[in-house]
This record gives C-alpha cells, structure tokens and sequence, in this order.
C-alpha cells in the first residue's frame, strides 16, 4: 500500500511518496504497438508514473517473434532493461536459471497474489523452483473468431455461428470479392490459428495429449488428421489476404475487406479503437463457435537484475501497480483482455469481453502452449505452419508427418 511522508526541501513542507527518494526513470520494453495496444499501454505508464517514476517506453515493432530475440539479446548482453513483457510460460525459462532475472517473492507475498490472482496458474507460469519472478497483467485467450457482419450481409448470407458455417460461407464471400479468412503473414499468426483449430476441432482431450504429454502416436492420429484438413480450408480461404501485421489482417474484418479472422482477444482493442460495437458491428465466437474453451495464457512483466537502486525499487513500484485493481480495469478494458483478479468491477465489458468471463467463471479453461511447450518447440511449429500457409504445394499429410516429429522430440 502506498502512503506519504512530509519532507522539507529548500525551507518547503512537500508531501511525495514513499520511495520518492528513489523515483527514477524505468525503461520498459514491449511489442504492443498497434492503435489498440498503445492506448491500453498508455493506462499503464500512467499508473505508473503516478508512483513518482517515470515509464519509458521501450515498444519494439513485430510482436513477439521480432522483440522477444530483441529484449533476450539485451538482457543477456549486459543491456538490461528495467522490464520487459513476455507471455507468461516458458519464455524466459532460461534467463531466469542464469541468475538474470529478478525474484519478486517479497512484493507479491506483500501483495498477497497467491490469493488474488486467478486462475492460480497464471502465477504458477510465473513461479520456478518456488519463487516468483513475473508479474501477471492479462488472461490473453487465442480462441477466438473475429467476423465482420457488413461482409456477410454484402455477400448475402447469414453470419456463422461457428466454423463449418464459415468454411460453407467461404464461395459466397469469395464471389462478392471478399476474402473468406484473413491470415497476416507473420509466423506466429499461422501457428496460433492451428493451434486454435486443435482445440476447437479435435478437443482438450487430443489438445493435451499432444502439447501436454508430447504424444506423438496421437498427432498422428485420425483426430489430427481432420485438423490439418480444416488447416487447408484454412490456408485457401486465406489466399489473397497480402498484408504482414495481425492488426493489418483484423483491419481487413473491420473494414469488410475479410469475413473473418482467427486471432487472441487482443483483437477487440482494434475494433474498440474503430468505433465498432460488439454484437451489432461485430461478432466474436470464442473456440471458433464449435468448443468454448478458452487458454489461460496472456501477458506478463519480467524484470531483469539490476545493481542500481533507485531502479530496483522502482520495479517494484511497478510490479505493484501492474495488479492494482485500478490499473488492471483501465488496461483490459482496452486491451481487449481479462483481468488477472477475480475482484474488480468489469460492469463496462462489451459483449465479446463477458463472453470470456462467463466462459473463465465456468472453468472452462486450458494451459496455452507457451506454458506447455519450449519456446524452441514453439519456434519450430511456427517455422512449419509459416511454411504450410505460405507453399501451397505442402499437403496436409506431409505437414502432419513433420508436426509428429516435432511432437516426437517436444521438452
């Protein structure tokens, strides 16, 4: 809890905060640089700079698969950052055994996190050998189906309700000159849109099978098979999409340039920015209309060691406030994403937003595949799901028999 003291400086009684003795500039380096992403930013830093530090904002275009290589060179360089965002999982496994990365046990056992933040494994992501080195901002889910209403109305049929209605739409979509599904070309888009497809199509079941137990004999499987099935209708009704960018490619959705896109909730900060309203502009179908499970993955601060104090007290500053109740409604509200506490007040959620709370309140959820695999596991289906999207001439059998030796030698 923050409190004041009364100092005397130059014959002036002025109330600062606790550590203002220590208030310094703190770099914090992240890829969050579309319109949506900058302005949930934005609630942050100014949270932040109201303990008396100041944010500095260190945004590195490209999203993750660009600035994670980027902020790991830093860090390891002996360039540290004051801190730095990750997904929440394995990322920054390695950093943390080399003794590069700060322990925040004291400040979340003074926040009392165990109790508050939920669900309990978002800080279990964050706990390695029984200490806690990140703290929690979001529940960021992946499974999410993004479709634009004006592009179904001009293609004259209904809005699907799940993702057999959307591949059936598809010819519809395609003669009013719409592009059916909207897939940017960054790798990590193909691989996040399979990996939704798993989920939604072949089930939690399989889904754990494969990336929780690294069950090759099941990605091989027949259940599998009709994942990379869907994959292909996938990969054609994409062709044409010719933009890099996520937000590019859910530009096309707000636009009616595209019917629909797989992409996270992070989404909705797009559509929210456009002035576009949930439900009447439009519609989001968590697990793809088909399975409503949502992933317990999302985003979290790491902060790496440093010898400067006034620094190191300024990242606890902020670890403090990246959970502040206040601070974790301004920031989701308009990220698109759910809170990391269970007890603040989301009466202003738009319709897509309540739609991954009641699924949260229910239980309906599973560990992502950042926590569940290596990132070098992670790194090679992106580089195999770059390359099917990208090769037509791949066919779905070809590209499930790399997927199971991928599987086949998952840590």
């Amino acid at each position: 809890m923050r409190f004041r003291s009364v100092i005397a400086v130059l014959a002036a009684t002025v109330a600062l905060p606790v550590g203002a003795g220590y208030a310094t500039d703190l770099e914090v380096t992240h890829w969050w640089t579309s319109g949506g992403e900058a302005a949930a930013v934005g609630e942050l830093a100014k949270a932040f700079d109201a303990t008396g530090n100041k944010w500095v904002d260190g945004a590195i275009a490209g999203a993750g698969g660009t600035a994670r290589p980027i902020m790991v060179s830093r860090i390891t360089g002996g360039d540290p950052m004051g801190a730095t965002q990750f997904n929440h999982g394995r990322q920054a496994e390695e950093l943390v055994q080399e003794g590069l990365m700060r322990d925040l046990t004291d400040v979340a056992e003074r926040g009392n996190w165990k109790e508050i933040i939920r669900p309990a494994s978002l800080l279990e992501s964050c706990t390695i050998d029984g200490k806690i080195y990140c703290a929690p901002v979001n529940i960021h889910s992946w499974q999410w189906l993004w479709l634009s209403n004006d592009a179904f109305e001009k293609a004259g049929v209904p809005v699907p309700k799940n993702w057999g209605e959307l591949v059936a739409a598809a010819p519809a979509l395609e003669k009013a000159g719409i592009v059916p599904l909207a897939v940017g070309g960054q790798p990590w888009q193909a691989n996040g849109a399979f990996d939704v497809l798993i989920l939604a199509l072949a089930g939690k079941d399989t889904f754990l099978q494969v990336f929780g137990e690294k069950n090759a004999d099941v990605a091989a499987g027949p259940e599998m098979a009709k994942v990379f099935k869907a994959a292909d209708d996938a990969r054609r009704m994409s062709k044409g999409t010719n933009v890099q960018d996520w937000n590019q490619a859910t530009n096309m959705v707000i636009t009616g340039k595209a019917g629909g896109q797989i992409m996270g909730d992070w989404a909705q900060g797009e559509f929210q920015l456009a002035g576009l309203k949930a439900g009447e502009d439009y519609s989001c179908l968590p697990g793809l209309g088909v399975n409503e499970v949502i992933a317990t993955g999302g985003d979290a601060f790491y902060f790496p060691l440093l010898e400067d104090e006034a620094k190191s007290k300024a990242q606890e500053a902020l670890a403090e406030t990246l959970v502040d109740p206040k601070a974790q409604v301004a920031f989701n509200l308009k990220k698109g994403s759910l809170p990391v506490r269970g007890d603040v007040d989301l009466a202003a959620a738009n319709d897509c937003m309540k739609k991954g709370l009641d699924i949260l309140a229910k239980g309906d959820v599973i560990q992502w595949t950042d926590q569940l695999l290596s990132a070098d596991s992670q790194k090679q289906k992106e580089d195999l799901f770059s390359e099917f999207f990208a090769n037509p001439s791949m066919t779905p059998d070809d590209a499930q028999k790399r997927f199971v030796e991928i599987i086949a030698t998952a840590d």
